[in-house]
């Protein structure tokens, strides 16, 4: 039963980070296109940039929650064991 549970964690976390993945795949792949636009038409202003930085805060409040989350869940785990450890004492 155990092991069936860290088996879908863990499937879990990977979709998560696929997720994560596409969504860097296609930050860069529209970024590009949009530099590209924007040198062809008008070079002399980088507006390319705005949406850059918006979608890229976005991106990276994507991978915080992925990540954050996992570095949450590590410390709650050792925080509870040393509850536990301290109760026993």
């Amino acid at each position: 039963m155990v092991e069936s549970t860290r088996y879908e964690e863990a499937h879990r976390q990977v979709r998560r980070l696929s997720g994560l993945y596409q969504h860097a795949a296609v930050y860069v792949a529209i970024n590009v296109f949009l530099l590209v636009i924007n040198l062809m038409t008008s070079p002399q202003v980088w507006w390319c940039v705005w949406p850059a930085l918006g979608w890229g805060a976005g991106l990276a409040a994507h991978a915080a929650a992925i990540y954050g989350r996992r570095y949450t869940r590590e410390w709650e785990e050792r925080k509870i064991r040393a509850l536990l450890a301290d109760e026993g004492r």
